[in-house]
Order: C-alpha cells, then sequence, then structure tokens
C-alpha cells in the first residue's frame, strides 16, 4: 500500500493522494444526493449501502495493522466488486470508477497488479452495467469503449507510478544521507572544537601557571640556601614566592572564566612588560637591559606579546645560562616588533622543536604575524616576535 507522501516527495505521488481525497468527497456528495432522492428503495439503499462500504472497509485498511500489501489487495477486490454493483444499480454510477482510479495504484503498490486490477474494475462497471440494461450489443459496444478508455488511463498512471516510488525512495535515501553526512560534520566540529579547546588550555597553561611554578620552585630552592646566608635576599625571594603564586591564582581562575585575565588590563603592553622584567630580574639576578616605549596595541596583541616574552625569559632561565638579557620593543612602519636576546650558550635553530616555541609561532600566527629565532651554539639567541600593526593598533 501507497505510503502517505511526506515533504520532498514527487508531485505524482502527492496527485495520487489528492485525487483519492477528491474520490472520497465526490462519493460522498453522490451519497447525499441519492439519500435525498426519490429513487426506488432497492437502488437507493442499497447504493449507499455499498459506497458506506467501500468507505468502511477503505478505513479499516488504513488504520489495520499486519501485512499492508495483503489488506491492499483484500480491499481491491471488494472495490471492484462494489463498482460492477453500483453500475448494476443506477446509470450513471459507471463514472465511479475513473473517479477511483488512482486507488488501484495506491492500494496495490506493484506495476502488474494494478494494470490487471484496474481492468478488471474496467470489466466490473461493463458487465454491471451490461445486466442493468441488458446485453445490447449497441450498449455493450459503447460501454466496453468507454470503460477501455478509462483503463489506458489507468495503465498509464500505472507505469508513472513506480517510477515516481523510485524517484521518492531515491530522494529519502539521498535525505537520509545528507542527514547523516551533516551529523558526522557537525561532530566532527565538536570534536575540532574540543581539540582546539584542550590545545588552547594547554598553551595557556604553559605559558602562565607552568612558567610560574616553576619560577616558585626555583625562588624556593634560592630562599632556603640564602635563609642562612642572606636573610634580607631571602624575605625578598619569598615575597616573589608569594607574588607570583597569587598570580597563578588569578590565572588559574581567570582559565575556569570565574575573573578576568591577570596582568591584562588595558594598560600600554610596556607597563606590563616592565613589571614582568622586574620580576624575572628579582628571580635570576641577570642584567637586564631594556627599551619599552609606550605603543598602542590592542588587548589580543598584549596578550600574545606578553606570552611570548613569557615563554622567552623561561627559556633562558632554564637553558641559557646567560648574564644579560636584552628586550626591544619597537614600532616599525607596519608591524610590533618584540625582540628578545641573551649572550647565553644558544643553540642549533633546526632543532628548536618543543611545546612553548610552537605555542608562539600558533599565537602569532593566528593575528597574521610571525616569530623569528636567530641562534647557534655558543653565540647567544634573538627570538623577534612580529605582528602586523593594521590589526593591533587602536
Amino acid at each position: 500500500m501507497l505510503k502517505r507522501p511526506q515533504r520532498g516527495d514527487p508531485f505524482w505521488i502527492w496527485m495520487l493522494h489528492w485525487w483519492e481525497a477528491f474520490s472520497w468527497a465526490i462519493i460522498g456528495l453522490l451519497a447525499l444526493i441519492t439519500a435525498l432522492s426519490d429513487l426506488p428503495p432497492a437502488p437507493k439503499y442499497g447504493s449507499l449501502a455499498l459506497m458506506a462500504g467501500l468507505g468502511a472497509c477503505c478505513l479499516l485498511v488504513r488504520t489495520r495493522k499486519g501485512n499492508p500489501t495483503m489488506w491492499g489487495y483484500a480491499y481491491v477486490a471488494v472495490l471492484i466488486a462494489g463498482l460492477g454493483e453500483l453500475a448494476y444499480l443506477r446509470s450513471g454510477y459507471g463514472v465511479l470508477y475513473t473517479v477511483m482510479l488512482p486507488q488501484f495504484m495506491i492500494y496495490v503498490n506493484a506495476l502488474v497488479p494494478a494494470i490487471v486490477s484496474s481492468g478488471l474494475g474496467a470489466a466490473a462497471i461493463t458487465i454491471g452495467g451490461a445486466l442493468r440494461v441488458g446485453w445490447n450489443l449497441e450498449n455493450l459496444t459503447t460501454n466496453t469503449v468507454s470503460s477501455a478508455a478509462v483503463w489506458a488511463v489507468a495503465v498509464l498512471l500505472s507505469v508513472a507510478t513506480p517510477r515516481a516510488l523510485a524517484l521518492r525512495d531515491e530522494r529519502a535515501r539521498l535525505r537520509a544521507q545528507l542527514a547523516d553526512a551533516q551529523q558526522e560534520l557537525a561532530q566532527a566540529h565538536r570534536r575540532s572544537g574540543a581539540a582546539e579547546e584542550r590545545e588552547r588550555m594547554a598553551r595557556e597553561i604553559h605559558d602562565t601557571l607552568a612558567q610560574g611554578f616553576a619560577s616558585i620552585v626555583a625562588l624556593a630552592g634560592a630562599a632556603r640556601t640564602n635563609l642562612r646566608e642572606d636573610p634580607e635576599r631571602a624575605t625578598d625571594q619569598l615575597r616573589s614566592i608569594e607574588q607570583t603564586a597569587r598570580e597563578n591564582l588569578t590565572e588559574a581562575r581567570a582559565l575556569v572564566g570565574s575573573a578576568p585575565r591577570s596582568g591584562l588590563a588595558p594598560d600600554p603592553i610596556s607597563h606590563t612588560l616592565r613589571r614582568t622584567l622586574r620580576r624575572f630580574t628579582e628571580d635570576t639576578g641577570l642584567v637586564m637591559v631594556a627599551e619599552l616605549p609606550d605603543l598602542e596595541c590592542d588587548q589580543t596583541g598584549r596578550i600574545t606579546l606578553l606570552r611570548c616574552a613569557q615563554e622567552s625569559l623561561a627559556n633562558i632561565r632554564k637553558h641559557a645560562e646567560a648574564t644579560t638579557v636584552g628586550v626591544v620593543l619597537a614600532q616599525r612602519p607596519e608591524a610590533i616588533e618584540l625582540e628578545i636576546t641573551d649572550d647565553g650558550r644558544g643553540f642549533d635553530t633546526s632543532e628548536s622543536i618543543g611545546f612553548g616555541l610552537d605555542g608562539m609561532r600558533r599565537r602569532l600566527a593566528e593575528l597574521g604575524g610571525e616569530l623569528t629565532i636567530t641562534s647557534a651554539p655558543g653565540a647567544g639567541t634573538r627570538i623577534l616576535a612580529a605582528i602586523p600593526l593594521r590589526t593591533n593598533t587602536t
């Protein structure tokens, strides 16, 4: 049995069901006219009973559970017999065959059975009409020709319907594939977003909390050494430990979204860098040479330059064995540049891999900037972070 049409089904499927609804409206109107007419009781009540019986059978098939094909064939058999009876009871009822034509396609959902059953319907109304008026050759010929013409239309409907059904099934398959593809794409976007968020969190933790903890560990070891030999120095180091721990706590709260980001207030980038360099000097005792003019830079640029400075200083602390560090902030015609140099042992830039350096490159690349590393064993290191000026000036 042909299912009710769904959104996106071919027009042909909708037409069949609209035609079926129209047929029942015609039968309802015909039943009303028959009931109000002054026909003899036998044809009047007989035709009313047949029309009501056809409606009841159709409703039963529509609501019946089980094998829809079996019930559809049973209903079509009743429909064929009912059409023949109606044609026998009264003149003009043979037109119901034309009105009910779509039901042979809807309830017999296959090409050959639809052609055969609609042909049997044509034969039924021809025989019914002949029995009513008698086996007159002229009338029989006329009824046969008209029934055959309508049956020819039924054949065309029967041939076109499977093609429409195939198109409907293909569209349904494509819609299902599209829905699956959209679901997979949404899942991929969620996975990608989650991966990007994990990477961002890892980068933030590395650039802030991890470096802060590393500073605390270094300061604690130095303070323990100086407790007896240089209590005043140890006191300063403990104060730095406290300050770094406070800043780490603020950063941790910022990372989970419970507080504004620390150290990143809308101050000039030079102010933020001076605080960072001052603490670095206190922690390490290295000579610091800095040129930090006040430059206009938006919040994203300030964060990026600060993180680059923090990562570079952390690498100097851990690896460089330097005595002097230079930091220069400058505004070029097309970029803001932060240059950090040291006179340490240097390294082979072809092996410059690591989460910190990769994080710096990624941060700069997100703003269209770039990171340049110049170094060689025994020759110190130069880190140059550049951000396009057009994306950072306010």
